[in-house]
């Protein structure tokens, strides 16, 4: 098993893992319902996706 010759500083380690973080969510305001939704979803206030009626909305049923 390979092991290090020389102890790796902390800024070292750090600056490797400086693209490990998470990014946040993107959202977006669905215009019929004004709900917050993720992208590619459903919304599942209104059942609309893309401008287009895919599904029955909660409120109908």
């Amino acid at each position: 098993m390979a092991h290090p010759k020389r102890k790796i500083s902390k800024t070292r380690r750090d600056k490797r893992r400086t693209h490990l973080k998470l990014k946040p969510k993107t959202y977006y305001l669905d215009p019929v319902s004004g709900e917050a939704t993720l992208y590619h979803r459903v919304c599942l206030e209104s059942g609309y996706y893309r401008g287009r009626q895919v599904t029955e909305s909660q409120e109908e049923e």
